[in-house]
């Protein structure tokens, strides 16, 4: 890459639907984005040996990121959305994380990759390292900071209850450009 600092900003951003499928002929889990209605929950059909099923479906968003100074597009088209932990396995690595953080106002955003996951290929820590500094660029991190995370950290995937983030109004027909302060 270049010597440019890089000030990033959304881009190629797409709202949609995460959906769950698992099999019952080998219990497999696989996810994929849409950006129609997602198939409703039960719908099945059969792929070879294996009889899909529709288990769960939740809003979610996809984007790549720009620099808004030398134009560099960094994509995050392996990125089916962004987690909140919700704490529900007190011994999973994120939630003993997420505890030790919050006493340094840091709050932890888990990067939640597509299922299944590629054996031994974790969700590559540039690109967590990119959306860590994209999150604080827009923050006064004397206050607080986030902390990307690889969901690679989730002890089992299947007990996580942990809540994807997503815009609110982000399916609205239509587009908001401009957003109001919070404070």
């Amino acid at each position: 890459m270049t010597g440019c600092q890089h000030r990033w900003d959304m881009d190629n951003i797409k709202f949609g639907f995460l959906v769950f499928e698992r099999c019952f002929h080998c219990h497999d889990l696989r996810t994929f984005f849409t950006e129609n209605a997602p198939p409703a929950i039960g719908d099945e059909y059969r792929e070879g040996d294996c009889h899909w099923y529709c288990a769960e479906n939740a809003q979610t968003f996809s984007f790549d990121l720009r620099c808004t100074e030398c134009g560099h597009i960094e994509t995050f088209h392996d990125l089916m959305g962004l987690l909140h932990c919700t704490g529900c396995i007190p011994e999973c690595r994120i939630d003993i994380m997420q505890k030790t953080l919050e006493a340094e106002k840091t709050w932890l955003v888990v990067a939640f990759g597509f299922l299944p996951r590629e054996e031994g290929k974790p969700y590559p820590e540039e690109k967590i390292d990119i959306l860590t500094d994209y999150f604080n660029q827009r923050r006064d991190t004397s206050r607080s900071r986030i902390k990307v995370v690889s969901y690679d950290l989730i002890n089992d995937i299947s007990m996580c209850r942990g809540e994807l983030i997503h815009d609110i109004g982000m399916l609205s027909e239509e587009k908001v450009t401009n957003r109001k302060s919070l404070f």
